[in-house]
């Protein structure tokens, strides 16, 4: 896919990265047999894609007008 720049904002970077320390701290706590610990990551998880979805709407994610149109099926 030459040429595809999808993803590669700094909205998309920074709700990646802390959905990743997220499933680390998941990933430890599951190990320790901590529940707590382990649903404390799964929310860190979580709020890493509203933190992403936060900076995309303040205008750090990709631009609307790069997306290309949709191609529709006509019938005709």
């Amino acid at each position: 896919m030459a040429g595809n720049h999808h993803g590669h904002t700094p909205a998309a970077w920074t709700g990646v990265i802390i959905a990743f320390i997220g499933f680390c701290v998941s990933g430890a706590f599951m190990v320790l047999a901590n529940p707590l610990g382990f649903w404390a990551g799964l929310v860190i998880v979580a709020l890493g894609g509203v933190v992403g979805m936060a900076m995309s709407a303040a205008g750090l994610g990709q631009p609307k007008s790069t997306h290309p149109p949709h191609k529709v099926a006509s019938d005709s």
